[in-house]
C-alpha cells in the first residue's frame, strides 16, 4: 500500500449526498443503477453510474444518503455522463454495500 500525505487525502472531495432517484442502467455491460445524488444548494444535483444492484433496489435507495467523490473528472459510461463516484465497500460475496453516514448529516458536508 502507498502512503500518501495528508495534503494528498484533502485533494479528494468526498461529500454527503441524498438520492432522489435510482433507475436502472438498461445500457450498462455490468448490473447497476442511474442515481441522481443532491449534494445541497452549493453543489447540486450530480448522476452517477452505481454497480450496487445485488444488495439494493431502486425504490429503497432514493432517500438515503451516500458518501460520493465528487472532483473527479465527468466520466462517460455508455449513455450517461457520470458526475461522480458513489462510494462502497464489496463483502464477503463480493457485492457493494454502499458507504453512508451512521447519523443524518447536512447535505455536502465533506468527508474528514
Amino acid at each position: 500500500m502507498k502512503t500518501i500525505s495528508f495534503d494528498d487525502f484533502l485533494q479528494l472531495e468526498l461529500r454527503v449526498g441524498r438520492i432522489i432517484s435510482a433507475k436502472v442502467f438498461a445500457q450498462a455491460r455490468k448490473p447497476a443503477y442511474i442515481l441522481e445524488v443532491d449534494f445541497g444548494e452549493a453543489i447540486g444535483v450530480r448522476k452517477s453510474s452505481a454497480q450496487i444492484t445485488a444488495l439494493y433496489q431502486p425504490d429503497e435507495l432514493v432517500g438515503r444518503l451516500v458518501v460520493a467523490v465528487i472532483n473527479f473528472p465527468a466520466k462517460q459510461i455508455g449513455p450517461l455522463m457520470s458526475e461522480c463516484l458513489v462510494t462502497g465497500f464489496h463483502n464477503a460475496a463480493g457485492e457493494v454495500a454502499l458507504c453512508v453516514p451512521d447519523q443524518a448529516v447536512p447535505l455536502g458536508t465533506r468527508l474528514l
